[in-house]
């Protein structure tokens, strides 16, 4: 099909509203998907993100879509008053001369067809949350346009602004959509409003949709092929992005690709610019949204390419791909390298086990290129990966995934992040606590920028939360009446603890946050070591602010009480934080009743048993280890 025909565009969103069920209505009305295997939240495929509700992974779709529209111009604009889901023929619009706004129209007339177009629509549906907004940059790169997607009941979110201005950035064709009308909210033209102020366009441009009931979602579709422009022209030899890629057992690694110059056909020699690697392609395809075998991908297409490689490091997120010969090529703009600001390490619960974990991790890692491992060792746990992720619930995900897809059960360290310390004149990055220096002559911690939006009703809760995670004064601005932006700076240390929670229940889940990692900056902080019977426990060591070490200390030793085993000796629990102990418990000893069968008679013989049990608890003092189980080690690293 020619590349005229074909529109890419993706999705974007807050989390939970609604772009997994809006993409369902697409494919049914575009019959992608057959109705007996049609459910909810289709492209969400994974059983984690179906669990949790979330998307996690992008997901692309290819759909043949038969629209009204014959003669695609820019986006059509209702009357005023009219239906703003209905077709208007002959009122196609374009942008109004000199207007600096991408969606600021006049309306023009133009010649209109009853006879059905074929389009080819490349849909990409992008996670939601923080932690994946890498996800979202990669599916940006990849299209010309995105539905700016905005639930009508909980209006414009955190998110919502951070993906409006990525896609901005990234120079997209940008149509607002209004999604859950048929709740009937009190205030939907409210909602409306605010979504065209923020697009740059009249109200009546933006789409009132139901991505559960289908309205309006057909007219979107004819929306997106109007206004979403269609690939440029290209008449160079083949070049490919890679925005994704995944691992078959049987076709080896597979490139997820937008092409943008030439064609591909199976049996084509390729090579990949950045990693230097080599491979015969073994055939090519699109997403229907399974894997579907075609004969060629052209300019344009959103397919894939089974490569034959078996080694996952050959598949560069971001890398170009070029037929062999043409090496020297020049390469396609990829992405910005994704930087992992939160570290933990993965232990196999079994220590046999350690290939399988390197194994599975190199496979998570060919689908999800911001996660980063090097081999780490634990005294307490053997050997292990230390991991790095873009935040709290991208780890806690990637955890789950080694568990549920490759049957291994894995322990984890305490979420650090990296800390730049200088100490005699030299500077180092600190990635794992324990070797975190006592004494530095200065610390730089990683901070984020975050947005808050809430309800004006519970800023002072808001701020009350804030204060206890060492945060900037906050500025404050109103969007509208019913919702107040917050803007601050908070060490990511304290991020990845449990501030959204906290933020969650003092709002009653009303705020939304979304942040950006910023420079780094000059912390207060201090490592804190638990000492078990005078050994400290690596694994337990941790980076945390000052005046939170007796408190913290206080916490873990009376939890590591309530957990550890008595012994035959009494055990003394420490914190130790700045050269000294801070905190102290002791596990008293097991009693044995040694004289239990002896009955009346000299009190001597009770006295040298006693005398003797003593000696025996003395020599078990002085050479007492403690082991602590797996077992007790994760219930310590429990949130």
């Amino acid at each position: 099909m020619n590349s005229a025909d074909t529109r890419n565009f993706c999705i974007i969103a807050h989390i939970d509203h609604g772009k997994s069920t809006l993409a369902d209505r697409m494919l049914e009305i575009t019959g992608t998907v057959e109705p007996r295997r049609m459910r909810a939240q289709y492209l969400d495929q994974m059983e984690l993100e179906r669990e949790r509700g979330i998307t996690i992974k992008m997901a692309p779709v290819r759909m043949v879509y038969h629209s009204d529209w014959s003669h695609p111009g820019a986006a059509s604009e209702p009357h005023p008053g009219s239906n703003p889901n209905q077709h208007h023929p002959g009122a196609v619009s374009e942008p109004h001369p000199g207007s600096s706004s991408s969606s600021s129209f006049v309306i023009r007339n133009s010649s209109f067809s009853n006879s059905k177009c074929e389009y080819i629509l490349n849909l990409i549906d992008t996670p939601g949350h923080s932690d994946f907004s890498y996800e979202v940059s990669r599916a940006l790169a990849a299209v010309e346009g995105a539905v700016l997607l905005v639930d009508a009941t909980q209006g414009i979110q955190a998110q919502t602004l951070a993906n409006f201005h990525s896609a901005r950035r990234a120079g997209l064709k940008i149509i607002g959509a209004v999604n859950k009308v048929d709740l009937n909210p009190d205030d939907l033209e409210g909602t409306v409003v605010k979504v065209a102020r923020l697009v740059g366009c009249a109200p009546a441009a933006i789409h009132r949709v139901s991505g559960k009931t289908g309205l309006g979602v057909a007219g979107l579709l004819d929306n997106i092929v109007v206004s979403v422009p269609p690939p440029a022209l290209s008449t160079g030899s083949f070049r490919a992005l890679i925005f994704d890629s995944l691992y078959d057992d049987h076709q080896g690694d597979i490139a997820f690709t937008r092409v943008i110059d030439g064609d591909i056909k199976a049996g084509a020699a390729v090579h990949f610019l950045a990693s230097g690697a080599s491979s015969k392609i073994k055939s090519v395809g699109v997403f229907v949204p399974q894997l579907k075998e075609t004969d060629a991908l052209s300019a344009g297409d959103i397919g894939y390419l089974a490569t034959g490689l078996k080694n996952p490091d050959a598949i560069k997120i971001g890398d170009t791909i070029v037929l062999k010969g043409n090496e020297k090529s020049a390469p396609l703009p990829g992405y910005r390298e994704p930087q992992p600001v939160v570290f933990v390490s993965f232990y196999p619960h079994e220590a046999g086990r350690y290939d399988e974990l390197k194994s599975a991790l190199s496979r998570l890692r060919l689908t999800d290129s911001a996660l980063t491992f090097e081999p780490d060792m634990s005294e307490v746990l053997g050997r292990g990966f230390k991991c790095g992720f873009l935040g709290r619930l991208h780890f806690e995900i990637i955890a789950e995934r080694v568990s549920r897809e490759f049957n291994l059960e894995i322990l984890t360290s305490f979420p650090s992040v990296a800390y730049r310390v200088r100490r005699a004149g030299r500077e180092t990055v600190i990635y794992n606590p324990k070797d975190f220096p006592d004494d530095y002559d200065a610390v730089l911690q990683p901070m984020v920028t975050m947005e808050i939006i809430t309800p004006p009703r519970f800023l002072n809760r808001v701020v009350a939360v804030g204060r206890l995670f060492h945060w900037s004064e906050p500025l404050t601005e109103n969007l509208d009446a019913d919702a107040t932006v917050l803007k601050v700076k908070i060490p990511l240390a304290d991020l990845i603890r449990d501030f959204d929670d906290k933020l969650k229940s003092a709002t009653e889940g009303f705020a939304s946050l979304s942040y950006e990692l910023t420079y780094p900056e000059p912390g207060e902080v201090a490592k804190l070591e638990i000492l078990v019977a005078g050994a400290a426990i690596p694994g337990l060591t941790r980076v945390i602010a000052k005046d939170e070490l007796d408190k913290e200390g206080r916490a873990m030793l009376k939890k590591l009480k309530d957990l550890l085993p008595r012994q035959q000796f009494p055990q003394a629990l420490q914190a130790k934080a700045l050269g000294r102990i801070i905190a102290r418990e002791t596990i008293p000893a097991l009693r044995k009743d040694v004289t239990g069968y002896l009955y009346g008679g000299d009190r001597t013989r009770k006295m040298k048993l006693w005398k003797k049990q003593a000696r025996g608890k003395k020599r078990l003092k002085e050479h007492a280890h403690v082991e602590i189980s797996p077992s007790v080690f994760k219930e310590l690293l429990k949130k």
